[in-house]
Formats: structure tokens, C-alpha cells, sequence
């Protein structure tokens, strides 16, 4: 899943940045206003976090001009202003929940992950299993056949996304879009050279493979062979 971060504050950017990445999450920073509203505008994001006190565009204008344009992108947002009116007035402009700072990035992480839910209007698992792989989303342990396969975050993410997608076609240009954090550059071989570690780890001493490659189309996880295209 993509999240979009609107903050100023290199440090605490930096600290948000890293903590959602290792969570899983493939997240753009914007550190003004203007920014912000540009990538929300012509990027799909599942949340979005926003400070208020940003350069050329507040983060309170910025999430109206969001609701105005009709994008209803879950917003939390981030703001030294801790008063009750202060908070109020946010949820007024279109925000779905409001952080003081400080806070903890636990906290941060557990309204993300509830919004994102909300939104979807399922409840989001804690396991995901395919055939005989199995892997927990809150311990990040990947067992196949009772037997544990350590993985780096990355791998992690990568494998969710895929498992996530079970029995569909993904391509790379969304991989890359929704696993790393840049846009896809048709000259790189990122994507073949991580699915090609994953495979080693995931595939490789079982009988029945998982990760399968449709020629000229993308990856599919599932139980069977797809028809190569």
C-alpha cells in the first residue's frame, strides 16, 4: 500500500519515512504544500499524513482543495497544535483523524493502518496463506511447510504484495509503484533480480512453486502453472 507524507520537518519526516517503510509501505514525501497537493492530485494514495504548518500551502488548505477535487483519500494529520479547536477544526476541513506532537510512532502506524481499513470496509488480515506459505503481517514470520524462511523487509514487502494479489497478474511498472518507492524505469532489472532472491528463498526445495512469471506480462503467486503469454 502507497501513503502519501506532507511534512516540513526533515527529522521527523526522516523518522515517519523509515518507520512506514519497514512496516511494509511504500511511501512519497512532500515537504511543502504545493508538493503535497500535486502528488495527491494525480497519484492513488491509500492514506495520506499531513502536517499543518507547511511552507507555500497550509495543510488545512490543502486537505480542503483535496475534498473540493473530490479525492477522499484517508487523512491523518500531524500538528504541534494539540488544542481541542485546533482539532476540531481539522476533522471540519475533511481530516478522518488528528495527532499531536510528539507522539509515538506505534500510535502513528496503529491510526494509519485503522484508517486504511476503514476506507476499504474490510478488516485487514493478520495472516495471509497461499497453498502451503504462509506469512504473519504482525510478527513477519514466512513459514512453508513448517519450516521458517527469513526474509529481508523488502523481500517481505515484496511477497505480501504478491500474496496479496494471489491468482492475478501484476506487472512490474506496479510492483515498483507499490513496493519501492520511485516510479517505474523500463531500463532497470530491480524487479527480475528480487523476484529472482525471493523465488531462491520461497521456491527453491519445494516441489510445487509458487512464483511463476508470465512472459512479457508480470509475476502471478498461486498454486499452478499460468499460461505464459
Amino acid at each position: 500500500m502507497r501513503i502519501l507524507l506532507v511534512e516540513d520537518d526533515i527529522k521527523i519526516a526522516e523518522f515517519i519515512l523509515k518507520g512506514l517503510r519497514y512496516a511494509g509501505y511504500a511511501v512519497d514525501h512532500a515537504s511543502d504544500g504545493e508538493e503535497g497537493l500535486a502528488l495527491a492530485l494525480t497519484e492513488p494514495y491509500d492514506a495520506a499524513v499531513i502536517d499543518i504548518m507547511l511552507p507555500k500551502r497550509d495543510g488545512l488548505s490543502l486537505i480542503r482543495r483535496l475534498r473540493e477535487e473530490k479525492v477522499n483519500t484517508p487523512i491523518l494529520i500531524l500538528s504541534a497544535k494539540g488544542a481541542v479547536d485546533d482539532r476540531v477544526k481539522g476533522l471540519e476541513t475533511g481530516a478522518d483523524d488528528y495527532l499531536p506532537k510528539p507522539f509515538a510512532f506505534s500510535e502513528l502506524l496503529a491510526r494509519v493502518q485503522a484508517l486504511i481499513r476503514r476506507a476499504s470496509g474490510v478488516t485487514d488480515p493478520t495472516r495471509l496463506t497461499v497453498g502451503n506459505l504462509s506469512i504473519n503481517l504482525l510478527t513477519r514470520e514466512v513459514i512453508r511447510e513448517g519450516k521458517p524462511i527469513g526474509l529481508q523487509p523488502l523481500e517481505f514487502s515484496l511477497l505480501e504484495y504478491l500474496m496479496r494479489h494471489a491468482g492475478r497478474i501484476v506487472s512490474k511498472t506496479m510492483i515498483m509503484e507499490h513496493v519501492w518507492d520511485y516510479h517505474f524505469d523500463p531500463q532497470t532489472n530491480v524487479v527480475e533480480a528480487r523476484i529472482s532472491r525471493l523465488r531462491d528463498k520461497i521456491d527453491k526445495g519445494f516441489e510445487k512453486k509458487l512464483i511463476h512469471t508470465v512472459r512479457g506480462v508480470g509475476y502471478v503467486l498461486k498454486e499452478t502453472q499460468p499460461t505464459s503469454k
